[in-house]
C-alpha cells in the first residue's frame, strides 16, 4: 500500500478515530521506552540513563531552540521554571527508579496516581473548585494505591513509594504548567526543562558513570528517540481527538506494560496489582470524565500541559 493511499485512508477517518490511533502508537512508544529503561537499569545508574536521554532529546529539538535563541529562554516566571525543573527531575528520577526495580505493570499503574495529585494541587494552587464526586474518586483512587503498595506486608517495597512520589511530582508539574502557560510559550517551557534537567543530572551522571557496551549505546539512543517520538505522537493525538475521549484511552499503557513485562521479563502482575490497578484506572477515568464535563483543561491534553499552539 502506497504512502498516498494510506494518507487518504487516514484523512477520511473521523477526528476522534485519528486521535485514538495515534494515541495507541504513543502509548506503545512510551511502553517500549520504559522497557528499554528497565533493561539499561540492570547495569547503568538511573542518572546516567536520564542524562543521556536529555542530551539526545535536546539534540533533536536543538534547531528550534537555536533558531529562537536567546528569546526562547525569556520567561516571566523564572522562579516557577526552576521549581518545575526540580519537580520534573524528581518525577523522572523516582519514576525511572521504580520502573527499573518494579514489575512494569505495577510501576505503570502506580504512575497513573498522577491524576489524583493533579486534582489536589489544582485546588491548592489554582483554586479550582472540586465537588464531592471528584473528591470521592480521588479517595477511591488512593485506596487502589494502598492495595498495590501492600503496607505492613512482605510485598511492601520502597520502590512502590518512589513510584507514587514520582506521580506526585508529575502531578504538581502539570498544575504548574497550567499556570505558566498563561505567560510563557510551550517552546520556552520545554526548553527550560530540557536544559535544566540535563544540567542538574550532569554531575551525578558523571559520578556514577559506567561505560555502556555498544548494545547499551544503541538502546540509549533508541530510548531518547522514542521519548521524543512518543511525546510528539501524544501531542498530535490530542490535536485530532477530543481530550475527554483520548485521556481514558491512554490507560492502554497498562495493557502494553503487562504484555511486555511477560514477554521480556517473564513477570505477571499479582492479584493485589490487578485489583489496585483496576481501582486506580476506574477512578482516574472518572476524574478525567468529570474534568471534561466541567470544560476544564484535561491533565493529559496538550492544553492542560501547556502544549497548545
Amino acid at each position: 500500500m502506497s504512502y498516498n493511499s494510506t494518507k487518504l485512508r487516514f484523512d477520511g477517518l473521523a477526528d476522534n478515530v485519528k486521535g485514538a490511533l495515534i494515541l495507541m502508537v504513543a502509548a506503545a512508544l512510551f511502553s517500549l521506552m520504559v522497557v528499554i529503561i528497565k533493561v539499561l537499569g540492570a547495569h547503568l545508574h538511573v542518572t546516567q540513563i536520564l542524562f543521556v536521554r536529555q542530551i539526545i532529546m535536546s539534540m533533536i529539538v536543538a534547531p528550534v531552540v537555536i533558531k529562537g535563541f536567546p528569546g526562547v529562554l525569556k520567561t516571566r516566571q523564572p522562579g516557577l521554571q526552576l521549581i518545575r525543573i526540580c519537580l520534573a527531575l524528581g518525577a523522572m528520577m523516582f519514576g525511572f527508579t521504580a520502573v527499573i526495580h518494579l514489575p512494569l505493570a505495577e510501576a505503570t499503574a502506580l504512575g497513573f496516581a498522577k491524576s489524583f495529585f493533579v486534582t489536589i494541587f489544582a485546588v491548592i494552587i489554582l483554586k479550582e473548585t472540586v465537588g464531592l464526586r471528584r473528591w470521592s474518586a480521588v479517595a477511591v483512587g488512593f485506596l487502589g494505591v494502598l492495595i498495590m503498595l501492600n503496607p505492613g506486608t512482605e510485598a511492601f517495597s520502597v520502590y512502590g513509594i518512589m513510584a507514587v512520589t514520582g506521580a506526585a511530582c508529575a502531578g504538581l508539574v502539570m498544575v504548574i504548567i497550567r499556570h505558566m502557560s498563561k505567560t510563557d510559550s510551550p517552546t520556552t517551557i520545554l526548553s527550560w526543562q530540557a536544559i535544566g534537567v540535563g544540567i542538574a543530572v550532569f554531575i551525578p551522571a558523571v559520578w556514577f558513570w559506567q561505560w555502556p557496551t555498544p548494545l547499551e549505546w544503541g538502546l540509549l539512543v533508541l530510548m531518547g528517540v522514542m521519548s521524543y517520538l512518543a511525546q510528539m505522537a501524544n501531542i498530535y493525538a490530542y490535536k485530532w481527538g477530543e481530550a475527554s475521549v483520548l485521556a481514558s484511552l491512554d490507560y492502554v499503557r497498562l495493557l502494553y506494560a503487562t504484555i511486555l513485562g511477560y514477554l521480556v521479563f517473564s513477570t505477571l502482575p499479582g492479584i493485589s496489582t490487578w485489583i489496585g490497578a483496576g481501582i486506580i484506572v476506574a477512578a482516574s477515568i472518572y476524574t478525567v470524565w468529570r474534568e471534561g464535563r466541567k470544560k476544564q483543561s484535561l491533565t493529559r491534553s496538550p492544553a492542560g500541559r501547556g502544549y497548545n499552539q
